[in-house]
């Protein structure tokens, strides 16, 4: 049995799946297996998969038709044969000791998850800055959700970690299959923290999550409402879990309540009447069903901007859509002039073009 099976979901990114592929067969733990999973790839994805199962008889390929990021995992997992379950997106890379690290953590204290942080990367310029989530309170010994909830809060990723089969199996912990790729680890994220009683992290990061899609928009209506299916199944799950809905139900609301706001500033603006209707219907059931904790409204949102999407949402759309220029502005300027240092070279750009270079 290998220690690790790494599960990748391979879907039109001919451009890095290399540099992906590289960094997982060249790890330092080398009893691992590779499960790519090519979900109907339009470009020379398979035709690289194959490439690289030949030069290493540790990758399987399963080439499929186009059915999406959530069942593409499932499959994936339902083939694996590893103690410890990873998934890599295709598009990012990790550090060549990754899996030996965790591991290793994971092993020495007998954990269902262990998970570092990570490095937000550019392509464009070659640039890499730690994420900087997991706080290194966390990091001092073995720990659950119930010590820090907190934890839960940390941006939802399923990458940069590793989870016993085992307890994945035996809670049945699978993702949504709504179509697409957005937020499809939101669910899946939650459940296996929640339940976790057994959990080491580390703040040092091993994991290059790549942002050039970081202005992207949501245009497709049917992607955007993923979202709501994802808290659907987190509702029903903490319903069938009473006693972690107790414990975690402000969490709950703070990670959906940003979910939704990051939504709204990434859909078309057509979309977002629409779309803030939606969630201003939801946050009304919740206040209406008293779901809605006082430290959501004290620590989070504020009583304020909760009456007004649930009473006004015309008015929430002007506050998000002011908050969506001041960023906008942010951006520009941050990438008006900036610094590049590369060895002994120092380069001032202007708008993304080299204007002097020292040295």
């Amino acid at each position: 049995m290998a220690k690790v099976s790494v599960v990748i979901p391979v879907y039109n990114v001919e451009k890095y799946l290399r540099q992906c592929l590289d960094s997982v067969i060249g790890q330092t733990l080398t009893d691992i297996e590779i499960i790519c999973v090519n979900d109907g790839s339009k470009d020379g994805c398979f035709d690289i998969l194959r490439e690289y199962s030949k030069r290493d008889e540790r990758i399987i390929v399963i080439d499929k038709e186009n059915s999406g990021y959530g069942d593409s995992l499932n499959i994936g997992i339902s083939a694996a044969q590893g103690e410890y379950i990873s998934i890599i997106e295709p598009d990012d890379f990790i550090d060549l000791n990754m899996f030996e690290v965790l591991y290793d953590m994971a092993k020495k204290n007998d954990c269902e998850i262990a998970k570092c942080d990570w490095n937000n990367y550019w392509t464009k310029n070659n640039q890499s800055v730690k994420n900087g989530k997991i706080h290194p309170e966390w990091t001092q010994r073995v720990v659950s959700c119930h010590d820090y909830p907190e934890i839960l809060c940390v941006q939802p990723s399923v990458w940069s970690g590793i989870y016993k089969r085992s307890f994945l199996e035996e809670n049945n912990i699978k993702f949504l299959t709504t179509p697409g790729a957005s937020y499809q680890d939101t669910s899946f994220t939650f459940k296996v923290y929640a339940l976790a009683k057994r959990i080491i992290l580390t703040a040092k990061s091993y994991h290059y999550y790549r942002q050039d899609n970081e202005a992207s928009s949501i245009n497709n209506k049917s992607k955007a409402d993923v979202i709501f299916h994802e808290y659907d199944e987190i509702n029903h799950f903490l319903e069938q879990n009473k006693s972690l809905c107790d414990s975690f139900l402000t969490q709950k609301l703070h990670n959906e309540y940003y979910a939704y706001k990051w939504t709204v500033k990434r859909i078309s603006p057509e979309m977002r009447e629409d779309f803030i209707k939606k969630v201003s219907g939801r946050f009304k059931g919740y206040r209406e069903n008293n779901k809605i904790t006082e430290e959501f409204v004290s620590d989070v949102i504020g009583i304020k901007l909760l009456e007004c999407l649930i009473n006004d949402t015309k008015k929430y759309r002007t506050v998000i859509e002011k908050e969506i220029r001041r960023e906008k502005f942010k951006r520009f300027r941050r990438n008006l002039i900036s610094v590049k240092i590369n060895k002994a070279r120092v380069s001032i750009m202007l708008l993304g073009k080299q204007i002097v270079s020292i040295g």
